[in-house]
């Protein structure tokens, strides 16, 4: 364990898994990737593939969690949950891998705060659909203080969906800010649908599936 960080107030995580993968989503999709999993989630999405993160996992120290994702020797580290802003020291976790030359990107809903984020980090903000059943919890205002780093993802459940992300990409101009994503919420809705209805519509957005589930289903870890 890394020494210049541990001290009896070091931050510590309740953390699901820290695995090797490729990224499945977003800017980055197709990179191998590090994976950090916090546990913990005050949202319950109905479309959510993460509910073993709600409960469990194990404490670790934030010197603990840095050294372990040293070990897989590769740049990109993805954050995420459950919701890993949840965890007040995960602003801690975020700024002390960029200090270690990390690319980092964070998964986070568009619920909670995102202002406290390090600079250089990546924020991929899932804006909750009604499909979800908790759109009610979006965070409006603070989409328009994301940055060309950033990205915006709806997760698309329905053309009722669809059709409401769409008005809120326009209201809100969010394609002026940074890319936004949409992407079919996997066995609701057929991607093939979806990238007629962006084509359709002529749509300044990114379509994504999930790489990771085409790869290896529904596997954990993966």
């Amino acid at each position: 364990m890394s020494t210049d960080l541990a001290s009896s107030t070091t931050p510590r995580l309740k953390i699901t898994e820290i695995f090797h993968s490729l990224q499945g989503e977003a800017q980055f999709a197709g990179m191998p990737t590090v994976f950090v999993r916090l546990t913990g989630c005050p949202l319950r999405c109905h479309y959510c593939d993460t509910a073993y993160a709600f409960h469990g996992g194990k404490w670790m120290t934030l010197p603990d969690i840095v050294d372990r994702v040293a070990q897989f020797n590769t740049r990109d580290v993805c954050v995420t949950g459950g919701e890993p802003l949840a965890q007040r020291a995960c602003l801690s976790l975020l700024h002390e891998l960029c200090e270690r030359g990390h690319r980092v990107s964070l998964e986070t809903s568009g619920a909670l705060d995102i202002e406290g984020v390090d600079a250089r980090v990546s924020r991929v903000v899932d804006v909750k659909t009604p499909g979800s059943g908790e759109a009610e919890r979006n965070l409006y205002p603070q989409l328009q203080a994301l940055t060309p780093i950033d990205q915006i993802k709806f997760v698309i459940t329905s053309r009722a969906d669809y059709e409401w992300s769409r008005a809120l990409l326009a209201e809100q101009a969010l394609d002026k800010r940074c890319d936004v994503l949409f992407s079919p919420s996997y066995g609701q809705l057929p991607p093939r649908e979806l990238a007629e209805w962006i084509l359709e519509d002529r749509l300044p957005v990114r379509f994504q599936v999930q790489l990771h589930k085409i790869l290896w289903g529904e596997e954990r870890g993966r």
